[in-house]
């Protein structure tokens, strides 16, 4: 008996939370967990963000919701900015991981990842990159789509299923 893959989506938490954040909302990682599940058959979702002291609070409830939270450390700069850039480290454990997925999802609208979206594209394993703003986001991925398949998709228009819902979280 053949065991089937699935899909593994690997996330640009900075450029996700930025992008969404400067349209006006939230993201449910509850309901975007659910969304790549549905929507791309994704089993394993892999975060990468920058490690900041004070949030283990935020870190251990990604991990309750289902995320494999891969950490940066980060530097903080003498105008207070933290910085924890996490691109090497999403372009690495997608080829880490590259023989335990049929397909892989990309989530960022960053242009740093067209080689990589590129490459899997060509071998058949890219299934979709998810650019979180469709009207801030490099222009290179745009080079993604091949012979009229759209492996783009924008994550602002599926804004009612993921988006973080004040007012239902406090009737809880």
């Amino acid at each position: 008996m053949e065991n089937k893959l699935s899909n593994y989506a690997f996330v640009d938490s900075q450029n996700v939370y930025l992008s969404i954040k400067n349209q006006g909302w939230k993201i449910d990682f509850v309901k975007f967990k659910r969304y790549l599940k549905d929507k791309y058959n994704v089993s394993s979702a892999y975060l990468f963000m920058g490690y900041v002291e004070g949030n283990q609070q935020m870190y251990t409830q990604l991990q309750k919701d289902g995320f494999i939270v891969i950490f940066k450390p980060t530097l903080i700069y003498k105008d207070g900015t933290t910085k924890g850039n996490c691109d090497a480290e999403l372009v690495l454990h997608t080829m880490i991981e590259y023989p335990n997925y049929d397909k892989a999802v990309i989530v960022s609208g960053d242009g740093d990842f067209f080689c990589l979206a590129e490459y899997l594209r060509d071998k058949m394993k890219l299934e979709a990159v998810l650019v979180p703003d469709k009207t801030k986001y490099s222009a290179l991925l745009k080079k993604i789509n091949k012979e009229d398949k759209k492996y783009l998709v924008f994550l602002d228009e599926a804004k009612n299923k993921i988006e973080y819902d004040r007012i239902k979280k406090k009737a809880l």
